[in-house]
């Protein structure tokens, strides 16, 4: 069984930066993919896949994230990252980590932009 834990969001002003983590108790992530998904406020039925990391460092990036989001891990201490930089009001959303099997969810951190 893979527990995720999300941590690292919160409130902050459009053009700030944020740091999520991901970290896993009980299972090593080194054999799996992690991919970042986000819901935004309204769409309880719509997660989006916004970027992706495989088990050799391969990365994905939606459209909406290319070149403001950062995606990272670091298999020692089984701890994913999501390097969030440029952040825009649309960015407000829960912010989930899960196996790239989509078997395993963590149960997400709110990031919230705003003036």
């Amino acid at each position: 069984q893979v527990q995720l834990v999300e941590s690292g969001g919160g409130l902050v002003q459009p053009g700030d930066s944020l740091r999520l983590s991901c970290t896993s108790s009980g299972t090593t992530l080194d054999n799996y993919g992690i991919a970042w998904f986000r819901q935004a406020p309204g769409k309880q039925r719509e997660r989006d896949e916004i970027s992706c990391i495989s088990s050799d460092g391969t990365t994905y990036y939606a459209e909406s994230v290319l070149g403001r989001f950062v995606i990272s891990r670091d298999n020692t201490k089984d701890t994913l990252f999501l390097q969030m930089n440029s952040l825009k009001p649309d960015d407000t959303a829960v912010y989930f980590c899960v196996t790239d099997n989509l078997n395993f969810w963590g149960q997400g951190t709110q990031v919230s932009v705003s003036s």
